[in-house]
């Protein structure tokens, strides 16, 4: 394994705590789409959520209604909830105060010797909204999220990949992010969530 991410070809990156701050604006997103429920049962998916943030809202709009309410949820019940969080996504988080410095500044400064992709839980379409109103998305050769599955996203870009697993990483801060590495077989790297240190491949600044 190498030491640094600027020794890869190609970096699969996370969005969602990599390169925006944006997780407190998520939870918010889903507080206000379920607010007709009762707190204690929000409160639940909150801590799903966080503990699961490399999951899509529509993995985690199913569970609070099938686990957490124990009732049944239509698929289209499912993308009208996911419709409306996308909606608060777009008004909240295109402002650039959510960018993550340290990780937006590595992009620029390494995206012409490093291929740079998005591998996320968030929204396909919204992530790509997103990175446009963010001015980042030249930097990306693509920019891809759910509902499709983030092991599913990563098998399909090595599928499709001229490059050698052993020239891939992954960045990411949840143990979804380490699952989709480990499961397709590329290295992971742990950022911003320090209880993702102990993995032994944890990176507390890109310019330390």
């Amino acid at each position: 394994m190498k030491t640094k991410p600027n020794q890869y070809k190609v970096i699969l990156w996370d969005f969602d705590g990599v390169i925006v701050e944006s997780n407190k604006v998520r939870e918010s997103g889903f507080r206000k789409v379920l607010e007709h429920f009762p707190e204690s049962k929000i409160e639940e998916l909150i801590k799903f959520h966080n503990l699961n943030g490399g999951l899509s809202r529509y993995v985690k709009f199913r569970y609070f209604y099938e686990v957490i309410c124990e009732s049944s949820i239509s698929e289209e019940k499912v993308q009208d909830l996911a419709d409306s969080f996308s909606e608060i996504m777009l008004k909240k988080l295109g402002s650039k105060e959510y960018l993550i410095n340290d990780t937006v500044k590595f992009i620029k400064s390494n995206s012409n010797s490093i291929e740079m992709n998005i591998v996320s839980g968030s929204d396909q379409n919204e992530l790509r909204i997103l990175c446009s109103r963010l001015d980042i998305h030249k930097n990306f050769k693509s920019i891809c999220g759910s509902p499709t599955p983030k092991n599913t996203l990563v098998a399909d870009y090595l599928k499709n990949s001229k490059f050698k697993k052993e020239e891939i990483c992954l960045i990411g801060d949840s143990m979804n992010d380490y699952e989709a590495a480990t499961v397709n077989e590329i290295d992971f790297y742990g950022y911003n969530n320090v209880e993702l240190e102990y993995l032994g491949r944890y990176i507390k600044s890109f310019y330390n």
